[in-house]
């Protein structure tokens, strides 16, 4: 039985979640504040197999509870619910960590086919690792979904960034965006092709959202954030990512 945590302070939209999610088989328990939730978490880092976590909380929002979970290393899949909606709500939102995102008011049905997306991601991941921890014959390898460039691989299956001896566990949305830059690699990307393409929003917004996504993938992928070699900024456009620079 799958567990989640719904973090709601409206009672009557937690209580609400917990009789439908529960109806359809999950355990669920509830936590009103951003605070309640990193005590559950930390006390249980592998309790949970999903987060329902709402942006609008007393005490620490959802983003902040977002961004400790993920600097404290804990990538459970995670779904935010946020009552406005907007571009960059929804960007702050990735850039925290999290998998995906609802608006409020949302169908009940949508709810639960977003949760089922993320426990399949959940569930392709753990039969991954177990296919990993045998030997296998070359007959039965199935070819690794990853990327190749200078001292890193980007291993999409697992959802891990390999840096020499270093891994940095990726949120699903890091990876799709690390996937549609090597797809384009060596071409200017613009800001307005990666929002709509990747993050699937056709408003105009403030791209310093997006600006601040990609500083926290340079974290991972540069040996310099600051002077960066592999994932450039195009003045005026957007991004471009250089698999192999020329050596300096």
């Amino acid at each position: 039985m799958n567990r989640v945590l719904v973090v709601e302070d409206e009672q009557h939209l937690a209580e609400g979640l917990r009789f439908n999610l529960e109806d359809e088989g999950y355990q669920v328990q509830t936590v009103e504040t951003g605070e309640s939730a990193l005590d559950v978490l930390r006390a249980q880092p592998s309790g949970f197999d999903l987060v329902i976590l709402d942006v609008m909380l007393p005490g620490k929002d959802g983003f902040s509870v977002m961004s400790e979970l993920r600097g404290e290393g804990q990538f459970v899949p995670t779904l935010m619910l946020t009552a406005r909606g907007h571009p960059e709500d929804v960007l702050k939102g990735f850039a925290a960590g999290a998998d995906d995102y609802l608006t409020k008011p949302f169908e009940l049905a949508i709810l639960m086919a977003r949760l089922r997306g993320l426990l399949r991601r959940r569930e392709w991941l753990r039969a991954s690792m177990d296919a990993s921890a045998r030997p296998v014959t070359p007959a039965e390898a199935p070819a690794a979904d990853e990327f190749r460039f200078g001292d890193k691989t980007v291993n999409f299956d697992r959802l891990e960034l390999h840096v020499r001896d270093q891994v940095f566990p990726l949120t699903l949305m890091e990876a799709n965006v690390l996937r549609y830059l090597i797809q384009h690699e060596g071409t200017a990307v613009s800001r307005k092709k990666m929002l709509e393409e990747v993050w699937g929003l056709h408003e105009d917004t403030d791209t310093r959202a997006i600006d601040n996504f990609m500083v926290r993938l340079r974290r991972y992928i540069e040996d310099d954030p600051s002077h960066p070699r592999h994932l450039l900024t195009v003045r005026g456009v957007g991004y471009r990512l250089i698999a192999a620079p020329e050596k300096s």
